[in-house]
């Protein structure tokens, strides 16, 4: 029996990333939901838990290493604030551009394209998003709408693990809070309660800037980078004769 063992079907290889940006409220849903799932939870080695930032097309390594992919991100579903809504295979990146919130979902988008056109795309693909409240928040933490968000949502990469075979082991105690992926720096509780009042710190942005008169902000971005990219030399642009 033992010699049978050598011919055993290899492990999935399974990468759980959180991606978003930690700086703008609501935005770090997917970064705070992986390192509370790292907390709670240990795997075997054939799972990686990784905080992905808004590192974009410097992940593709990782996905194209993968064979079943789970994402944590707060993405615009056009729904209400805090609603939690999974999406499989196919559709994930369809989701995760229809209405951007953030650079890095175009960027994630591109390295789901990436790993495709290398023929390396993950064979299981599971995105677990919550809606958004707040974005406009520059250094404020999760709103409760969306931090409530965070167990139900290990919850389902928990369900869609098992059902492909991979199990995780519950810790006999959760981690504290020092422990994390991203660095301590970033840690919600200095978020909640070392922030300094608004009047002490602008959080729209630098003020210097947004309140200078000679700032206006795009209407909209896309058109006026497209309008941009138009009047651009052949060269600058990357056209060819």
């Amino acid at each position: 029996m033992g010699e049978l063992s050598e011919f055993a079907e290899p492990q999935k290889r399974v990468l759980i990333l959180g991606i978003g940006n930690l700086l703008w409220a609501d935005e770090g849903f997917g970064v705070r939901a992986v390192d509370e799932l790292n907390r709670l939870y240990e795997f075997s080695s054939n799972v990686t838990l990784l905080d992905g930032g808004t590192q974009g097309i410097y992940l593709v390594q990782h996905v194209r290493e993968a064979d079943i992919l789970i994402v944590f991100d707060a993405v615009d579903y056009n729904l209400p604030g805090g609603t939690m809504k999974r999406v499989e295979g196919e559709e994930v990146p369809k989701f995760m551009g229809a209405k951007k919130i953030s650079l890095h979902q175009t960027g994630f988008q591109e390295v789901l394209a990436m790993a495709e056109m290398m023929d390396d795309r993950p064979e299981h693909l599971l995105l677990v998003g919550v809606q958004p409240v707040e974005l406009e928040d520059f250094g404020g933490s999760l709103r409760p709408e969306v931090s409530e968000k965070i167990l139900p949502a290990i919850d389902v990469a928990l369900e869609y693990l098992a059902s492909h075979g991979v199990t995780a082991t519950k810790r006999a105690q959760r981690l504290p809070e020092d422990v994390t992926l991203a660095c301590n720096v970033m840690l919600q509780s200095r978020y909640e309660d070392e922030r300094p009042s608004e009047e002490e710190a602008y959080r729209q942005g630098d003020a210097r800037i947004v309140n200078d008169s000679r700032w206006r902000a795009p209407e909209d971005f896309d058109a006026e980078m497209t309008e941009v990219v138009r009047h651009l030399p052949a060269e600058a642009s990357g056209a060819s004769s």
